[in-house]
């Protein structure tokens, strides 16, 4: 993904904010005794993007990708909506404890711009649930210059998705959360209606993180530079997900990507790793790699 991307990674400070101060009051509103769930994952299993993560001789991607994580940022259902057979599909041929977490189709967001598409939603929604409790999170990621002067279409659409199935949500736009009123608004908005605020951390876009969580699910879209600072941003958010984890967060749904993303599988072994170390979890490391060499 080359969203945000730079040419001087080193030169960026990449630390991560301090939570927004009612971050803390929607964790603790839910905070238990129970481990959150984790989720982490690539954003497509295709050989061709992920060159060298698959065995010679490997004959179905996904059966060996979903072997490997526990779940896929799928940014597949984009691009076109897969008829309910191929939903189907995928749900047959991965473990029962792997998720997909499938983003809206473009026609809602880029092409209509959340006007009128209640139909398109729900053929989209039609396909997807074929996916039964391997559906995840399904996120809705807004184009670049959809600005805070059509709130009143997040307001329409927000209102009448079909709470049955989990969302969150990325705009980009720097409007929505550089204006403080327009933040307020926005962070009422999806915590009113249990959606998530997507996080975004890539080098060019530091305005992405937002760290204002708006349900007890962070959703957290990392976009690594293929430089070593990768890993210095992500033992990073390995202390702050510990401090979430401790504050009462239920879900953390992490997925790599990388410009390069045939280094997306290493750089997500090395966090799973250190996730594994430091929260307690129990995730399997991609490929049984404890210590990938990455640069």
């Amino acid at each position: 993904m080359k969203f945000g991307s730079v040419g001087n990674p080193e030169e960026i400070d990449f630390s991560i904010p301090q939570d927004h101060i009612d971050t803390a009051r929607v964790l603790n509103q839910v905070k238990d005794e129970n481990p959150p769930q984790i989720y982490v994952g690539c954003a497509k299993w295709n050989k061709a993007d992920l060159k060298g993560f698959y065995p010679r001789g490997t004959k179905d991607e996904l059966e060996y990708y979903s072997r490997q994580f526990n779940s896929i940022e799928l940014n597949a259902t984009f691009y076109r909506i897969f008829p309910t057979d191929t939903f189907a599909g995928w749900y047959e041929k991965t473990p029962d404890d792997f998720k997909f977490f499938p983003k809206l189709f473009q026609e809602i967001s880029h092409w209509k711009r959340l006007n009128e598409v209640q139909s398109v939603v729900d053929d989209y929604l039609n396909s997807a649930s074929n996916l039964k409790e391997k559906l995840g999170t399904i996120f809705l990621q807004m184009h670049n210059n959809f600005a805070p002067k059509d709130f009143d279409r997040v307001v329409n659409f927000v209102e009448n998705w079909p709470k049955e199935f989990p969302l969150a949500i990325e705009f980009r736009h720097t409007d929505w959360y550089n204006n403080e009123t327009v933040a307020n608004q926005l962070y009422d908005l999806l915590e009113n209606n249990n959606i998530s605020n997507v996080i975004v951390d890539t080098a060019g876009r530091r305005d992405l993180m937002h760290m204002r969580l708006t349900n007890p699910t962070a959703f957290v879209r990392y976009v690594g530079a293929n430089h070593p600072t990768d890993c210095d941003r992500l033992d990073e958010w390995v202390k702050r997900l510990k401090e979430w984890r401790d504050q009462g967060i239920k879900e953390i749904d992490f997925f790599i990507h990388q410009n390069i993303e045939k280094e997306s599988p290493l750089l997500s072994a090395y966090f799973i790793d250190k996730l594994n170390k430091e929260l307690g979890s129990d995730l399997k490391i991609p490929n049984g790699d404890s210590n990938p060499q990455l640069f």
